[in-house]
């Protein structure tokens, strides 16, 4: 069986992921087992995507309680699980409108489109973006995504794209003129090490942005929806964005991407202007409900925020046991440790070890748990983690 699921994924599949050699049959809460019953630790929970872990029983009613009366409708009609989840995001967020779609590179599209739509009207539509960024694979999304090994194959993309340097407010400035339309910026570079702005760097954006009446976009498509111990990443910062994209753990598995924007430009995009035949979708938005509701009214963002505190006091004390750990860096439970050596030997030996976590380039480990991980969740990973440096401590 695992062989014959590997080899047709293999075979029928567009090669375009390096995958492990792993099957994964069942999850129950942090926990992923294979298909020969061996139990993982998640620290990758999807990328940053299943919020509430596995088996979350209030979400699992909710979808199949959808599933039970309609499994699809056209955003020509109005329906109950899309209209309460809008409501809600609006409810805890200074924005004046949403739109939904699948994904986080699908929500980054249409904030684009958005400020495209708004600078054309001052023949402004240049876009400055942020080198070692990451907002999507599709051509738009792919064209403010400043890491040459992501765009090289795909040229040319989208013209008028500024570059400047992540929290270097004077490289932004250099770059400001009467043609620019947008900034979009991540609060957290994650695929591009982990990288947390600094306060000063998001309040200078801010300044700019409101100084030449330019749209500031902020792509929490990865660190938003409770990841950093806040709902909204950008709520760390007490900067708030013109336009926000979210959606990795927006429907704990589920298809889903957002963009909210405020009053201000909530009026740009109209009939005709962006569409989406699957966004916002019945079965989606019934999850996205239950997520929301768990990390607003059940304790997941001071679990997020507490144990994140541990999870970080955790690591910083294996730095100090280790001097090839160069840094530890992050927010919440979006966490990177830095090595001077690539990690790709060392994820492979903690997933044969029982844990699963991530890269983010080629010397960084990234953690993106489950939002639901608690202490003991944590021993358990640290101490995988410290068997499998006490080897490379020998190999190094």
């Amino acid at each position: 069986m695992e062989n014959n699921i590997i080899n047709n994924t293999d075979n029928y599949i567009l090669n375009t992921y390096k995958r492990q050699d792993l099957v994964i049959d069942k999850g129950n809460n942090v926990y992923l087992y294979d298909i020969n019953g061996k139990k993982y630790l998640d620290f990758v929970s999807g990328i940053g995507v299943n919020s509430l872990g596995y088996q979350n029983k209030k979400y699992n009613e909710a979808i199949v309680n959808q599933l039970n009366k309609f499994n699809h409708c056209s955003n020509l009609y109005y329906w109950e699980t899309q209209s309460k989840l809008a409501q809600k995001l609006i409810s805890i967020s200074p924005f004046d409108k949403v739109f939904f779609a699948n994904s986080g590179a699908e929500a980054n599209e249409g904030a684009l489109k958005l400020a495209k739509k708004y600078g054309n009207t001052k023949k402004n539509t240049k876009i400055i973006t942020m080198k070692n960024s990451f907002h999507g694979r599709t051509l738009g999304s792919l064209s403010v995504t400043a890491q040459n090994k992501y765009q090289n194959s795909f040229t040319p993309l989208l013209s008028n794209i500024l570059e400047g340097e992540f929290n270097n407010i004077e490289s932004v400035k250099k770059l400001i003129s009467e043609g620019v339309c947008a900034i979009i910026v991540e609060p957290i570079q994650g695929e591009g090490g982990l990288k947390p702005a600094k306060k000063e760097f998001l309040d200078g954006l801010r300044k700019i942005c409101d100084e030449n009446d330019i749209i500031l976009i902020f792509d929490e498509v990865q660190c938003g929806v409770g990841r950093t111990g806040k709902f909204f990443a950008f709520e760390n910062y007490d900067v708030i964005p013109d336009v926000v994209t979210m959606a990795k753990g927006l429907a704990n598995g589920l298809p889903i991407g957002a963009f909210m924007i405020n009053k201000k430009y909530s009026s740009i995009l109209t009939y005709g202007d962006h569409a989406s035949t699957f966004g916002g979708n019945p079965i989606s938005t019934a999850g996205a409900n239950v997520v929301v509701d768990e990390i607003i009214n059940n304790g997941i963002l001071n679990n997020v925020k507490t144990n994140g505190e541990y999870l970080f006091a955790q690591l910083n004390k294996l730095k100090t046991k280790y001097d090839f750990i160069k840094d530890i860096r992050g927010l919440g439970f979006m966490v990177g440790i830095e090595f001077d050596f690539e990690v790709a030997s060392t994820m492979s030996n903690l997933k044969d070890n029982g844990l699963l976590v991530l890269n983010a380039g080629n010397n960084v480990l990234r953690f993106l748990p489950p939002l639901i991980v608690k202490k003991n969740h944590i021993d358990e990973a640290m101490g995988i983690i410290e068997n499998v440096l006490k080897d490379v401590k020998v190999n190094v």
